[in-house]
């Protein structure tokens, strides 16, 4: 049961850490980039693919048999 809630939470810290990256890069969008750019731009930094680790992490903490 420990191991669930750690992962579980884990997976919510990870996410968040993502998405405060992902709101914070939304200012290219003021600063000429196209949406297109905007979504390459996210989809090459590694701190903003973290978030699809913590969703990964959080999915398992839900469906993980009881051991």
């Amino acid at each position: 049961m420990l191991k669930k809630i750690v992962l579980l939470f884990t997976g919510i810290l990870l996410c968040s850490y993502s998405l405060m990256f992902i709101i914070v890069y939304l200012n290219l969008l003021k600063m000429g980039y196209s949406f297109i750019e905007y979504l390459k731009y996210i989809f090459t930094h590694i701190e903003c693919l973290i978030g699809v680790i913590g969703i990964i992490f959080i999915f398992f903490s839900f469906f993980k048999k009881n051991e």
